[in-house]
């Protein structure tokens, strides 16, 4: 079993560069212990559970708990078939090009 979750959490109110807080957040994922991955527009976690994926989400969203309003994103991959993993679907793309 795996999931992985591609989120943004974005405060809204902050100005035009949010860096620092999404840095908060990131530093949050990183703390997990699961898989993770930057991308220019969001993050991507990966973990052996749902519940692991949405622990960690959830921890990065209270690391914002001096923003009034955050929109967030969650685009959820959940496996109970195998254990996928980020390098491997990237891998699967590119041996087909």
């Amino acid at each position: 079993m795996s999931a992985m979750a591609f989120f943004s959490i974005t405060p809204l109110g902050k100005g035009e560069s949010v860096s620092k807080y999404v840095a908060r957040v990131v530093n949050s994922v990183k703390q997990s212990g699961l898989e993770w991955k930057l991308t220019p527009m969001g993050t991507i976690v990966e973990g052996d559970s749902v519940d692991d994926v949405f622990s960690a989400i959830s921890n990065g969203i209270k690391q914002l708990d001096d923003c009034n309003r955050l929109s967030i994103s969650i685009k959820i991959d959940y496996r109970k078939d195998r254990k996928s993993r980020m390098k491997d679907k990237v891998e699967s793309v590119i041996e087909k090009l």
